[in-house]
């Protein structure tokens, strides 16, 4: 029986392609564990030639390890796939899109606060200058966070977009910030801490939630249900 095919492709990291590309790699083979009968590979965008040789003489769906919808999978990944010689590739539904990832997020959260009184929590993300779909699902993580954990103070703060970490009014001890992640690159281990401290942020920081142990076993279903990107790339956002 022919084994199906599946490639989990991220970013990568341009300042350290190996180490990226290495981690990308270690949870493929987690993601295999959970998927017998098929072939899960590896491949950053930021290593060079890396998803040509993934692609080549083979086809089978492709699962952005990316945390929002957008032009990255809805344009940049399948014409990059196209130049690399893979063109019979279908570009599955990123995982930022995944209601289970959300659902990750809010139990994340819950086992965090631990029964706390008066928390305030923090998801930041990414987001972008230049579309609203990273910004549309953080938003839509925060909405499920304070509805499932009645909540009162929960917000979104961005990297690259206001309203920006840096920004943070001063929050206590109390206070927990979830990294809206796929992995431990530099934002997580640098630019988030740094902002934070900027902001006299007291409160403790999660790690991302991309290195939640159950994740590999959510990818694996979502390769198994195979649901391909829609046509606005997630419902989440209001325009690509």
């Amino acid at each position: 029986m022919t084994e199906r095919v599946a490639l989990l492709v991220s970013h990568g990291q341009p300042s350290d392609p190996a180490g990226a590309e290495a981690d990308l790699a270690a949870l493929a083979r987690r993601v295999a564990a959970h998927l017998p009968g098929w072939q899960v590979g590896s491949a950053t965008l930021a290593a060079q030639e890396s998803l040509a040789k993934a692609v080549k003489g083979r086809a089978g769906v492709v699962y952005p390890v990316f945390m929002a919808g957008g032009w990255f999978t809805r344009v940049h990944l399948p014409a990059r796939l196209a130049e690399a010689g893979g063109q019979g590739w279908r570009v599955l539904e990123p995982m930022g899109c995944d209601p289970a990832i959300h659902a990750l997020a809010v139990d994340q959260i819950r086992a965090a606060l631990a029964g706390g009184i008066g928390a305030e929590v923090v998801i930041a993300a990414h987001g972008s200058s230049r579309s609203p779909a990273p910004s549309d699902i953080a938003r839509h993580v925060v909405g499920k966070v304070a509805t499932e954990l009645a909540l009162e103070s929960v917000r979104a703060a961005f990297i690259d977009q206001s309203p920006r970490l840096v920004d943070l009014p001063p929050l206590g001890p109390n206070a927990i910030c979830l990294p809206f992640f796929a992995a431990e690159g530099g934002h997580v281990r640098d630019d988030i801490p740094q902002a934070l401290t900027e902001a006299g942020f007291a409160g403790r920081v999660l790690p991302a939630l991309g290195l939640d142990a159950r994740l590999p076993g959510i990818i694996a279903a979502a390769i198994r249900a195979g649901q391909p990107v829609c046509a606005e790339a997630c419902r989440y956002a209001s325009r690509p």
